[in-house]
């Protein structure tokens, strides 16, 4: 399948997955953005066909190819992951999305502070956020995240389009990705280690090009926020309307959200052949 320039590659987990019809939580992967596994939230189990000492399949009774659960190698009973969004599948290769996460913790530690910071009414990217939904699908019913949290900086001035609540921020690197590798302005990066780790702009530079709304657009948890529309209006209020962007020559399609007879913003209209570029910050 292709990559995120769609140059052909070998297919994935996560791609071999979606093209069965099955859902692998995820936060960090964009079809559209180079591959960086950092957010550890598609590790999925996997098996592949045994093999005997004379190199050839090992068989089961009925014909079939023997299939080893990979564990991990100093503790033989506990599964050993695989990240979906990077890992090619293999001849013979089993896929078991459905199992116990094994050891899935990547970014969990970020989650509980968005749940208290967000509340109910933000869960939706821009007021959809995704986290709700993959939140629910991984986090079984009756359990509790032990520990503190970590105090994150809030309403940070990140340039003239956009205000950061880093305690939402779940490290995906969504919006460093765009910026570095779709608008070619490297401007945004991670600081500290650990559970101190924040999102922020290199010093002494603003973030501040003409695609900078669209990182707000690819943001899974809402820890991005346009200015202008900033906690302006609950988006389930809005009335969308479809339309064409007239800020350039360029046509874009736009959906524009409303509500009684006032606009409070407008978005690109998500494609599966668009880019996550979408319309230039001037033109929407």
């Amino acid at each position: 399948m292709p990559d995120w320039q769609g140059k052909p590659q070998a297919t994935t987990m996560l791609q071999a997955c979606a093209l069965a019809g099955v859902d692998v939580p995820h936060y960090c992967y964009h079809p559209k953005l180079p591959t960086a596994g950092n957010c550890r939230m598609c590790l999925v189990e996997f098996g592949t066909p045994a093999i005997g000492p004379d190199r050839k399949p090992v068989l089961n009774p009925d014909g079939t190819p023997k299939i080893v659960r990979s564990v991990l190698p100093y503790e033989p009973g506990t599964p050993r992951g695989a990240i979906a969004c990077a890992t090619p599948i293999s001849p013979g290769m089993e896929i078991y999305p459905g199992s116990p996460p094994p050891g899935r913790c990547g970014r969990r530690a970020r989650i509980p502070a968005h749940q208290s910071s967000a509340g109910l009414s933000d869960l939706r990217p821009g007021g959809r956020m995704q986290i709700a939904g993959v939140f629910g699908a991984i986090r079984p019913g009756g359990q509790q995240f032990c520990g503190g949290e970590s105090p994150q900086p809030k309403q940070v001035d990140l340039g003239p389009r956009i205000v950061l609540d880093d305690e939402r921020c779940i490290l995906c690197s969504r919006c460093i990705r765009f910026t570095r590798d779709i608008a070619g302005d490297d401007a945004l990066g991670f600081s500290q280690r650990g559970s101190q780790s924040t999102l922020t702009r290199f010093p002494g530079k603003k973030f501040d090009n003409n695609y900078t709304l669209n990182t707000v657009d690819i943001c899974p948890v809402g820890a991005l926020t346009s200015k202008d529309f900033r906690f302006q209006m609950r988006v389930w209020f809005l009335k969308e309307s479809k339309s064409v962007c007239a800020s350039c020559a360029t046509g874009c399609n736009i959906v524009i959200g409303s509500r009684e007879d006032k606009v409070y913003r407008y978005e690109r209209v998500r494609t599966r052949r668009s880019t996550p570029a979408g319309c230039a910050t001037m033109g929407g």
